[in-house]
C-alpha cells in the first residue's frame, strides 16, 4: 500500500473540494474522506454555522478536534485520508498542531467561476454567505501548495492536487 499524509482540501464554496475529494478517494488505495461540515453537522439541535459569532467558531473547532481524531484512528489502521474543510489561518494553525503530517491544498477560482460551478447543485448557503466564504478564502493561507482550478476539466484538478499530494507525501 502506498501511504500519503493526510490531506486538507480547503477553499470557498464552488472550487470543487467535494468532487476533488470523491474522485481522488476512489482513486487512492485504501482512502477515508472525511467532511468536516459532515462532522460539525452531526449537531442537530443547536448547530451553529462556523461563521455565525463565537458559538459558530466553537462549534468549527469541535469538528475540527472530532475530525482530527477520526484521521488518527484512520491513519493508525493503515488508511490514507482526505479532509476537506473552508479554513483561515487561525483555523489552519488548529490542524497543524493536532495533525503535523497534514498536507493543505486550496483550491481557488473567481467568484464567477465558483457560483457557475455552485450553480449545478444544491447550494445551503445564502449568495451572501457564499460571497462571504469566497473572499475569506482570498485571504491569505500558509497552505502547502494553491491550484487555481479556473478552468480546469475535473480529470485536470484531480491530476493537479494528486500530483501535490503526492509529492509532499514523499519520503513517509
Amino acid at each position: 500500500m502506498i501511504a500519503l499524509r493526510p490531506l486538507l482540501l480547503t477553499g470557498g464554496p464552488g472550487v470543487g473540494k467535494t468532487t476533488t475529494r470523491r474522485a481522488l478517494a476512489e482513486t487512492t488505495e485504501t482512502c477515508a474522506y472525511v467532511d468536516v461540515d459532515d462532522v460539525r453537522q452531526m449537531v442537530k439541535n443547536g448547530g451553529v454555522a462556523p461563521w455565525k459569532g463565537e458559538e459558530g467558531r466553537a462549534q468549527h473547532l469541535l469538528g475540527i478536534r472530532n475530525a482530527a481524531a477520526l484521521v488518527g484512528n484512520f491513519t493508525d489502521a493503515g488508511i490514507n485520508v482526505i479532509l476537506s474543510d473552508v479554513v483561515t489561518q487561525d483555523l489552519l494553525s488548529v490542524y497543524r498542531d493536532l495533525l503535523p503530517e497534514l498536507v493543505v491544498i486550496r483550491l481557488a477560482c473567481d467568484l464567477s467561476t465558483a457560483r457557475a460551478r455552485a450553480s449545478t447543485r444544491p447550494l445551503y448557503l445564502t449568495a451572501a454567505e457564499f460571497e462571504l466564504l469566497h473572499r475569506q478564502q482570498t485571504e491569505p493561507l500558509a497552505s502547502d501548495s494553491e491550484v487555481d482550478v479556473s478552468g480546469m476539466t475535473l480529470a485536470t484538478q484531480v491530476d493537479a492536487v494528486r500530483r501535490q499530494w503526492r509529492s509532499r507525501s514523499d519520503g513517509l
